[in-house]
Parts: structure tokens; sequence; C-alpha cells
């Protein structure tokens, strides 16, 4: 009797450990089945949300369910838009290139006013008649006014947002052919101050010479290509022994002085040089070498070039990248022209035209904010 209970706990034990081990085995072949589009949403969403937008884009076409995933975690930046300023009124047009939209917004604060610069969504403004120096959020409507100063047809430029505490604005003036009036200025401030530098090399000031702020500092890029600089918290101007960037014979046609552009990224010096019968050359500042080299390709970058101020963005929509976004030119009515590096051509088809007919005060890049649609 007990030989036979013992045979039939035997017995019961294997079958409990056979069935385990069964278990164990399909647990295991299942694993071995599962693939990377099994993985949990919640885990897919924090892989997806550390990529690249070019890897989110090549992520999104592994499977229906990685697409979803990819598609709500996705980044793309906004494009500037091309602000217009009106001859007469106070409607001002918005050009969105992204979304090919113009927008409008009523302005009468602006009237009377010339645009001098744009950075971090707000507009520094100049007032001719009572010589009236102020920044302006156009969607915001915030103003922030600074001390009066007379701005002939200098160039201007500031740091940052002026609502930050290290916003800097910066002018500069020729007086003669080895000296530089620099004046700066900052919200809050109750006079400019006004310093003469020598030049070392020759550097002639002009509206169409060109500023832009990179890395603390304000680099300035004359008619004739030289390259100037001037640190606002040590308070010294120089300019670089950086011979111009070289261009063909051509590019040094009419007006050749217009149709130069300057803009940043991440750290790099940036110039665009354009020609009425050539395409654009960009060159970038090789700061360890300190030449001027000539690029073939912007690696996705997009630029926004106008005469006042230029733009940089990365993680746009594909067709606008590793392109140049131009402003308005006269004839092809309210939108702008754009440069492909891919394609090594205009969009539209380039015809004849000439940045000398272009008036720089006519229009700027211009950073919207996020949630724009809450203000136009």
């Amino acid at each position: 009797m007990a030989g036979r209970k013992k045979r039939k706990l035997k017995l019961l034990a294997e079958t409990v450990n056979g069935d385990e081990r069964t278990a164990t085995e399909d647990g295991k072949e299942r694993l071995e089945l599962q693939t990377w589009s099994d993985l949990p949403v919640e885990l897919l969403e924090l892989i997806m949300s550390h990529l690249t937008l070019e890897d989110n884009i090549r992520a999104s076409a592994v499977c229906k369910r990685w697409h979803k995933v990819a598609i709500s975690v996705r980044v793309v930046n906004q494009s500037p838009w091309l602000m217009y300023f009106p001859k007469y009124g106070h409607l001002y047009e918005f050009y969105d290139p992204s979304e090919r939209k113009t927008y409008s917004l009523e302005l009468p604060e602006l009237l009377g006013s010339r645009v001098c610069y744009t950075k971090d969504g707000w507009l520094l403004l100049y007032r001719p008649r009572n010589h009236r120096v102020f920044f302006f959020n156009p969607f915001t409507r915030e103003m922030i006014k600074l001390p009066r100063f007379e701005l002939t047809y200098q160039i201007v430029a500031f740091s940052c947002a002026p609502t930050s505490t290290s916003c800097v604005v910066f002018t500069i003036k020729h007086i003669s052919p080895t000296i530089v009036a620099i004046s700066t200025c900052h919200p809050g401030a109750s006079e400019w101050a006004t310093v003469n530098h020598q030049n070392r090399l020759p550097f002639v000031s002009s509206i169409w010479n060109k500023l832009v702020f990179c890395s603390g500092i304000f680099y300035c890029l004359s008619l004739t290509g030289w390259l100037g600089v001037y640190d606002p918290l040590e308070r010294t101007w120089n300019v670089l022994a950086v011979p111009p960037p070289r261009c063909p014979e051509n590019f040094f046609a009419k007006n050749w002085w217009k149709g130069k552009f300057m803009a940043e990224h991440n750290g790099d010096i940036l110039v665009i040089y354009t020609c009425c019968t050539e395409n654009p050359i960009i060159f970038k500042l090789d700061q360890s070498e300190m030449v001027w080299e000539e690029m073939q390709t912007l690696d996705g970058v997009t630029l926004f070039a106008s005469f006042l101020s230029s733009h940089s963005r990365i993680d746009l929509p594909g067709i606008m990248r590793n392109s140049v976004y131009f402003s308005k030119v006269r004839f092809f009515g309210k939108r702008c022209i754009s440069y492909s590096l891919d394609d090594c051509r205009y969009y539209p088809r380039k015809q004849c035209y000439d940045w000398g007919e272009q008036d720089p005060f006519e229009n700027i890049w211009i950073e919207p904010p996020e949630d724009a649609s809450s203000f136009i």
C-alpha cells in the first residue's frame, strides 16, 4: 500500500516538473519570437524621443506601430517668418515659407519707425523723427525703450532677447579709414556708451555691412569682406587678419556689395555671396586656420538670409533642408526665393534680378512664437 502511494507521488512530481519544463520552454520560444516591434509603447516613446529628426523618420518606416509612436514624439523646428514693412499704413504681413501662408497684423505702434535687426522674436527699431530706439515684440505687443540715439544709416544688432539681463545692443560707425566709433547700450541704461577704436586693417562701416552675434562676440563683415570682431565684455575691437572670401570676378559687378549675407550656426560664421549671373557661394570661417572655406553642402541646415539679419535652422521639413531662403525679390511677389545646394538651382527658376533694386528696410526674417496661431 505504501509502495503504491510512493509511486503515485513520484508520477505526480514528474508530471509537475514536466509541465514546468514545458512552460519554461514555451516562454523561451515566445520570447525568441518577439521582435523590436513588440516593445511596450512607453519604452518606444522614451527611445524615439531621444532620436534626431532624421533617425525618427527612418524609425517611423519600420511598421505601423512604430510610425504612430514616432509621429507622436517627433519635433520639427519652426522656420522664421518673413515680415514685410508697408510704405503706408500699419498693416504688416508675415510670410511662413514652410506652410506658404501669409498672415496680417495691425501694428500702429510701429508707425514712423525703421527696422534695424531681429533676434529671438524681437524687433529692434529706430524712429528717425525723434531718434527713439526701441525693442518691440509684434506677437505679444511688448515694447522696451532704449535711450535716444541718432542712428543715421549705420548697422545695429543685439545679442539676445531684451528681457535677458545679458542683452547688449551694438552699433558701429565709420569715422575715418583708420577709426570707427562703437556704441553700446542695454535695456535699463540711461545713455549709450561710445568709444573710438583704431583699425589695424582696412575696414569701412556701411549700412551694407553685416552683423551677427556668436559665442559672446559681435562679428561685422565689411563691404570689402574684412571681418571685424567686438567683445562686449572686454570692450575690445579687432579686425581679423583673414583675407576676404575669394569669389569669381563676375561676383563684383553692379551692386555687388548688396548681395552679401552673414549668419551663424552652432558657433560657425557663414557668409553667402550672390551674383545675378551665377549660383550663390557659401563660405565658412575656419577659426583654427583663420581662412574662409567654400561649402558644398550645409549638412541639412537651412539658412534664412535678409539684408539686416539672417538666421539658421535645423530639423525643418525635408524639402527645406540644405537650402538658403532669401528675402523677397520684387517681381516674384510676396514670397521668397530659395536656393537648393542639393539641386544646385533656385526655386522658382532663377531670372535676372538685381539686389540693388530692393529696399533693405522692406522686410526681415523674424522667429514666430511656438503657438503663433494664438497671436495671428
